[in-house]
């Protein structure tokens, strides 16, 4: 059960923070990319939309693994810090290069910052979602 409240979170936390910034970003000139892309991503040809929330369940997982059991400041500044590393490090480093195209972007800045706050968002709005199931379901919370 655990593990699928992660997932829910880190799911849900990409649809609302994650993509949420971005529509706000997009808004205000400061992404070319708007939120919410509907394209087809391969190879199932799925909604990105729903292809990078599938991938933020995972990370949901990962998250709840790494500050789960912590409290108070340090949880929150844990998954702040895990949400902006660790999946802007895979997607840049891994991800992209992956995709034919350059590491980190051609090390674009405004790329590489995007990423940063993008998944810092979704890793606090994960950890808002964790603690809001650790309190409606305080036997089963992960």
């Amino acid at each position: 059960m655990k593990y699928l409240l992660s997932f829910l979170a880190g799911f849900l936390a990409t649809l609302i923070f994650h993509q949420g910034l971005l529509a706000i970003l997009h808004r205000a000139g400061a992404s070319p990319r708007a939120a919410y892309s509907m394209a087809p991503a391969g190879p199932l040809h799925v909604p990105q939309v729903l292809s990078l929330a599938f991938w933020g369940g995972v990370w949901g997982i990962a998250l709840w693994l790494a500050v789960g059991r912590w409290e108070g400041a340090s949880y929150w500044l844990g998954a702040l810090v895990f949400g902006a590393l660790l999946p802007s490090i895979v997607a840049l480093f891994i991800v992209l290069p992956l995709k034919g195209q350059p590491m980190a972007g051609g090390w674009n800045p405004k790329l590489i910052v995007g990423a940063l706050l993008l998944n810092g968002a979704w890793g606090l709005g994960t950890a808002a979602f964790l603690r809001l199931a650790e309190y409606l379901l305080p036997t089963t919370a992960p």
